[in-house]
């Protein structure tokens, strides 16, 4: 399985969408500053994912949120809005 998913800092409010194969394993690696994009707002919980069966869809669907430019659209994603599965912060 592959997963779209949402970050979220507390600490500097905001949010990061990614997608990867292993969710937890990718969370330890966005707050071990292994992904320098991510480093400078560590730490991050995850806020959100979605499951998908290939990785061409969870990139189609990354690529869909960040398209949208919408914090709106990704905090409604965040709280659980859409298909995806909402992880209590």
């Amino acid at each position: 399985m592959f997963y779209t998913y949402i970050l979220y800092s507390a600490k500097h409010d905001r949010f990061y969408i990614g997608q990867c194969e292993d969710v937890a394993a990718r969370l330890l690696r966005h707050n071990n500053s292994g992904v320098p994009s991510t480093k400078p707002y560590i730490p991050w919980q995850l806020a959100s994912y979605e499951e998908y069966t290939s990785r061409a869809e969870a990139s189609k669907r990354e690529l869909e949120i960040k398209n949208k430019k919408s914090r709106k659209y990704i905090e409604f994603l965040a709280n659980g809005g859409g298909l995806g599965r909402h992880v209590p912060m």
